[in-house]
């Protein structure tokens, strides 16, 4: 690699943030919220696809799931308000390393950004869970770069507009769990588009959608950044 990498887009949920599975959770306050019977073929299509579609924008996620608006957002409300309280009761934490990794990737002189597929209120309060708040200068949600979550590059893009950290988009690094955060970080140009092994997707997942490179964890990162830097 002969990139220097001046901004680190980062994934929250499997990426560096461990969440226990708490999205399946909150699926199931939204299901039931809407009449889906639990152990019912409806209930198991619908969070097969929830599962399929992890790092995808959640409302886009319902949207898909019950078609009309009205119920898709009384789905996401009450989608945020389960997961919401499911951090509130101390469910999450940080992927081992996290924190360490993004304050190694501050220090090399890179600006991290924090991204998620989750709506504002329940990004801000996973951030308050694990004392994240000041961690980074930006954090967005699909809301902040115009309603569009992943797989679309927009979150990408407004992190690159907003922080002006670098001259042109492949100086950006996108890192994730998921097929959705690499198909961001490629049609978003990023210079180095890594998967992570500690959230939802395999390998060859990451590999099919794009990933150059494939990490055990976050915690590898700086360190792969500093070899580009080297390149």
């Amino acid at each position: 690699m002969d990139t220097d990498i001046r901004l680190v887009v980062l994934d929250m949920a499997g990426t560096t943030v461990a969440d226990g599975g708490l999205v399946e959770r909150a699926f199931a306050a939204a299901a039931a919220e809407l009449g889906v019977e639990p152990g019912s073929e409806d209930h198991a299509e619908k969070l097969a696809y929830v599962r399929a579609t992890m790092g995808e924008s959640k409302i886009s996620v319902f949207r898909h799931l019950f078609g009309e608006e009205g119920l898709a957002q009384r789905a996401n409300s009450a989608f945020e308000k389960a997961y919401g309280q499911l951090v509130d009761g101390g469910l999450v934490s940080e992927v081992p390393g996290a924190r360490a990794a993004i304050e190694e990737l501050l220090a090399d002189g890179r600006t991290v950004v924090l991204t998620t597929g989750f709506a504002r209120v329940t990004q801000d309060a996973i951030l308050d869970a694990l004392g994240w708040r000041d961690l980074v200068p930006l954090t967005l949600c699909p809301a902040d770069a115009g309603g569009r979550g992943r797989p679309y590059p927009d979150m990408v893009l407004a992190a690159f507009l907003r922080t002006a950290a670098a001259d042109g988009v492949q100086r950006i690094a996108v890192a994730g769990d998921t097929s959705y955060d690499m198909l961001s970080g490629v049609r978003a140009g990023a210079g180095v588009v890594a998967g992570v092994l500690t959230g939802a997707h395999d390998g060859e997942a990451l590999r099919t959608a794009g990933a150059t490179h494939v990490l055990d964890s976050v915690t590898a990162l700086p360190a792969l950044l500093r070899g580009a830097d080297q390149a």
